[in-house]
């Protein structure tokens, strides 16, 4: 069996999204939901952007820094 084939992955976005919105109710209710300040939010942005020029700098040249998929901008 393929890991595609089970799990919340293999569910439709549907069903994805309503399980991830009753998660983040419970959190907010129960006090323990993460709060972004402006300037979080504002660097979150940024560190996603610049991932995302990397890479699609790195498909025009052809080559690869060996990072390709870590997920992570360190």
């Amino acid at each position: 069996m393929a890991k595609e084939d089970r799990g919340f992955a293999s569910m439709d976005r549907a069903k994805q999204r309503e399980i991830a919105s009753k998660g983040g109710k419970a959190a907010h209710q129960k006090g323990t939901a993460h709060e972004w300040t402006s300037e979080e939010a504002r660097e979150a942005g940024s560190k996603g952007g610049m991932a995302s020029h990397r890479r699609k700098q790195q498909a025009r040249e052809g080559g690869s820094s060996g990072e390709e998929g870590r997920g992570d901008d360190a």
